[in-house]
């Protein structure tokens, strides 16, 4: 489920870049809070893409 969120966060962000629309920034703080969540399942040793 991470993995999903993750994934729909990247397109959104890249849709933010090409359109420039004004929500970009929160894209981008969404985009780094799913990144963070995924390093710390991997530092943990547990499976992300569960």
């Amino acid at each position: 489920m991470l993995i999903t969120i993750a994934t729909i966060l990247i397109i959104l962000w890249l849709l933010g870049l090409i359109t420039s629309y004004t929500i970009g920034g929160f894209i981008h703080l969404l985009l780094v809070i799913a990144v963070i969540m995924v390093l710390v399942r991997l530092i943990r040793g547990e499976n992300p893409i569960r």
